[in-house]
C-alpha cells in the first residue's frame, strides 16, 4: 500500500477528486486501497468506522491516519512510518508526505484504522 502510495506524490489536490491525475484526501485512500481489493467509501468520516482501530503507539505502514481538521473526523493519510503520513493536505497543495509529530497534525490527531490485517 505504501509502495504504491508514493506513486501520487506530487499530484495536485482537487475537492471530490479521486485519482490517478488529482485527489481529495479521501479520494486518495480510497484510490490506493482499491488496487489491492478494498473498497473504501469517498468520505472521510466513513472511512474513520472501517477496519479496526489501533492506537498511534501501534502504528504500522499502510494504516490510515484520521484527523479533526475542520471538523470531526475531516482528513486522513496513509501511515508510511517513522511518524510520516501520504496525504493530499488542501486545496491548492499537492499529495506530499507530513509529519505525525507536526504541531499542526500532532494537536488535530484524532485516530487510526486498519484496513488490511
Amino acid at each position: 500500500v505504501v509502495s504504491y502510495a508514493y506513486n501520487f506524490i506530487g499530484r495536485p489536490y482537487v475537492y471530490g477528486a479521486s485519482g490517478p491525475k488529482s485527489f481529495d484526501c479521501s479520494g486518495l485512500t480510497m484510490y490506493v486501497y482499491s488496487k489491492f481489493g478494498y473498497s473504501l467509501p469517498h468520505y472521510t468520516g466513513s472511512q474513520f468506522s472501517m477496519g479496526s482501530a489501533v492506537s498511534r503507539s501501534n502504528l504500522s505502514a499502510g494504516d490510515l491516519v484520521f484527523f479533526n481538521t475542520y471538523g470531526s473526523i475531516s482528513h486522513v493519510g496513509i501511515y508510511i512510518g517513522g511518524g510520516d503520513f501520504i496525504h493530499a493536505p488542501s486545496s491548492g497543495k499537492n499529495v506530499t508526505i507530513s509529519s505525525l509529530n507536526d504541531s499542526y497534525y500532532s494537536s488535530r490527531y484524532a485516530g487510526a484504522r486498519r484496513i488490511a490485517q
